[in-house]
């Protein structure tokens, strides 16, 4: 903006939520070219390393305004030399009614970690409710898709009603599922969406979803792994996928205020966890037959995301605990040709793509905003990589680099294989999408009874250990929930001004 002496404006911004620093450039009245900082950096670092001194930054173009809007931005080969730069420093405060170990230092803001958290402990609630008839609890239990249960129906009830307080419209789809193995019908539950039309360009969707469904008993087992072993399913399903399922609702409250040139969807899919069919369904059929006309310029996706950084060394013991050496849940271990992960570190994966090649960079747009938004407004500069398979086996190429970088906590890459809802969108539409997620595999209680939000805070405390800070795991599980959710609305707003296209298209 220009402002002459004697001149001034109201600007309201958007502080950036995790970092304690905030930049304002000064240059000479009307001018167009400015440097800014590298996507690995923070604006913190910049001014320290005296970069606004400097010739040799990025440049940006400010680009008039049109119809009274604000003026924006493109890259530019001229940064217009050195600028004055103001710091402005950031703090979020606590809210009061919560201490450090309850998560009250990520309690407050547009979004939060906290209300992430109250979102998953109410929905994972297994206290005993026998007025309940669905599922006898006072969460939402037993979401398991395909089988006509009662219990799913009423999370997906539980689930429109909040889309709809938000001011959002909900659109739902039923469908059947025909087996391919004996051409039965299975019948199968909604997938939800909560949609906000944008105010320009109303038939290009910004899509933000999770899977609600859990993992079903498959062979009558519901027993604890900790004591007889790994069987398969689960009544809860905190961290798969109900996790996901809460950062969904939060971003939609939130994000339902704002008015946005695009349409934003916010979407809970059935069926994920027997093949991604309700993101397969809403894709193939919903968007390329019903909506023709709609482009599907983005897509987040939010699936096992949380045990991650900043949890961390080692799996916990005692108590309910078992399975592994000495009372305690079977370490993570390396894993060659899956995710990045060891006993000691286990990353927040930031996943992209679509993408073919293992060692090319097929999508930068996308990669280059999940380093930008990383390393400033999240906060996380020094614990980020990004991850690419030059010189590495196509194989094991994500734990090779890893390990190469020195096993940084929080990882970006291209993902050549998906294995959640985004699959639907890069294979069926050719949409640019961007994922979050943390342990899979190496968390013992993946498909299992255990998943609930008390094995989650177990995992994710450090205290005691030689890792991290010390705290307790709701105060780090809060981070770790903040962290993502707060990448994701942020890159929302991004997206919405400069969706990012398929390089491949």
């Amino acid at each position: 903006m220009d402002l002459k002496a004697g001149e001034s404006m109201m600007l309201t911004l958007l502080a950036p939520p995790r970092t304690d620093t905030a930049v304002f450039m000064l240059g000479e009245y009307g001018r167009e070219n400015w440097p800014i900082r590298t996507i690995e950096e923070s604006w913190r670092t910049w001014i320290q390393r005296d970069a606004n001194e400097r010739t040799d930054n990025p440049g940006i173009q400010r680009i008039a305004a049109v119809n009274g809007t604000l003026d924006t931005v493109l890259p530019s080969n001229s940064t217009g030399g050195a600028v004055l730069a103001v710091r402005v420093p950031i703090e979020r405060p606590m809210a009061a009614a919560y201490s450090e170990s309850d998560g009250g230092r990520h309690s407050t803001g547009l979004v939060d970690g906290l209300n992430v958290f109250n979102y998953i402990s109410h929905m994972s609630d297994e206290t005993p409710d026998l007025t309940d008839a669905a599922d006898g609890a006072v969460g939402y239990l037993d979401r398991w898709a395909g089988q006509g249960n009662a219990a799913y129906e009423d999370a997906a009830q539980y689930l429109i009603g909040n889309l709809e307080s938000f001011g959002l419209e909900v659109i739902t789809q039923r469908f059947t599922y025909d087996s391919l193995m004996t051409g039965a019908q299975n019948p199968e539950a909604y997938n939800i969406c909560g949609y906000r039309f944008g105010e320009v360009n109303p038939d290009k969707w910004m899509v933000f979803g999770a899977h609600f469904d859990i993992a079903p008993p498959v062979n009558g087992g519901m027993l604890d792994p900790h004591i007889f072993g790994r069987t398969y399913g689960t009544r809860v399903g905190a961290y798969d996928n109900t996790a996901g399922t809460a950062m969904v609702l939060t971003v939609a409250e939130a994000m339902a205020n704002f008015n946005t040139r695009n349409t934003m969807v916010f979407c809970l899919w059935s069926g994920e966890e027997g093949g991604k069919r309700g993101s397969d369904f809403w894709t193939d059929y919903w968007v390329k037959e019903d909506n023709p006309n709609v482009e599907v310029t983005n897509y987040v996706n939010l699936d096992m995301a949380g045990v991650n950084w900043p949890g961390g060394g080692g799996a916990p013991c005692g108590g309910n605990h078992g399975g592994g050496e000495g009372g305690c849940d079977p370490q993570p271990a390396v894993d060659p040709d899956g995710y990045p992960k060891d006993e000691e570190v286990w990353p927040m994966r930031v996943y992209i793509g679509p993408s073919l090649d293992h060692d090319i960079m097929n999508q930068p747009g996308m990669v280059g905003l999940a380093m930008w938004i990383g390393s400033d407004a999240i906060g996380v500069e020094e614990q980020m990589s990004m991850l690419l398979g030059t010189d590495h086996p196509a194989d094991t190429w994500k734990v090779d680099d890893w390990m190469a970088k020195d096993r940084p906590e929080i990882i970006v890459y291209e993902d050549t294989t998906a294995r959640s809802d985004h699959a639907t969108f890069q294979d069926n539409l050719g949409t640019v999408t961007m994922g979050f997620g943390g342990l899979v595999d190496g968390y013992w209680c993946y498909h299992q009874t255990c998943d609930t939000v008390d094995e989650m805070i177990d995992w994710m405390d450090t205290t005691g250990k030689d890792y991290g800070d010390e705290r307790s795991g709701t105060s780090n599980l809060v981070d770790a929930l903040d962290t993502i959710t707060w990448w994701a609305t942020y890159s929302f707003f991004h997206l919405d001004e400069n969706p990012v296209r398929n390089a491949y298209l």
